[in-house]
Order: C-alpha cells, then sequence, then structure tokens
C-alpha cells in the first residue's frame, strides 16, 4: 500500500512543505508610513531571531496577499472580456489598464475563467 499524497493545488502550484499561517497585514498608522525606513515595526527589533520569525510572517502574507489579488485580477479580466458583456472590454484596452502586454492579458483572462469555472462547480456555492 503506497503513503497517501496531498491533493493538488488547485492554482497548479506543486505540493511543497506546509508553510506556516501567515501574519495578519495590518495598515501602519500614517504617522509611521512617513518614515521611509518604518516598515511594520521590523527596523526597531533587536533581536535576531524575531526579527527573522517576524520578517518572514510578513514575508508570507504579502506573497499570499499578492497570490489572492491575482487571482481577483484574473477574475475581473475574465469578467471584462466576457464576449456576452455588452460592455465588453477589448484585449488591447484590458491590458492597457492593467499595465500587461496583451499576451499576459491573454493568459489571465483565461486563468479567470478557469476560477470561474471551478468555483461554479463546487457544491453548496451560490452566487
Amino acid at each position: 500500500m503506497s503513503e497517501p499524497q496531498p491533493a493538488p493545488d488547485p492554482r497548479g502550484a506543486a505540493p511543497g512543505p506546509r508553510r506556516m499561517k501567515p501574519a495578519q497585514l495590518l495598515f501602519e498608522p500614517p504617522e509611521a508610513t512617513a518614515d521611509p525606513e518604518h516598515f511594520f515595526d521590523l527596523e526597531s527589533m533587536e533581536d535576531p531571531h524575531e526579527l527573522l520569525s517576524r520578517a518572514t510572517e510578513l514575508t508570507l502574507a504579502f506573497r499570499a496577499a499578492a497570490d489572492r489579488a491575482t487571482e481577483f485580477q484574473a477574475l475581473a479580466a475574465a469578467q471584462l472580456a466576457d464576449p456576452s458583456r455588452f460592455d465588453r472590454m477589448p484585449l488591447a484596452t484590458l491590458a492597457e489598464r492593467a499595465e500587461w502586454t496583451e499576451d499576459y492579458a491573454q493568459k489571465m483572462i483565461e486563468f479567470g475563467r478557469s476560477l470561474m469555472r471551478s468555483s461554479s462547480a463546487l457544491p453548496g456555492e451560490s452566487d
């Protein structure tokens, strides 16, 4: 009998080691962000163990936030390129608006369509 394998990642990423839960991203107070050297209070940490831990948490949180934002970009691109929409956006306009190349815009549209298909196939989900 073989060992059980992890389920494939729906985004197509290869299964890897389980990562720690990303830190919650919180907005910094305006007075803190006015100082360009200030970054989530990391500059004030003197213990390198604590600094590494918090910096790692932030890295994972930003990475997760970037991945999620990319998924929303793809969903929006797919919706805006939908031929059934009366206000459909041409590929070149969509690419320009998102600051993408047309090739990348097409890939994002396809990714968004696959996300829409996979979310509509889930049981118990409704619009």
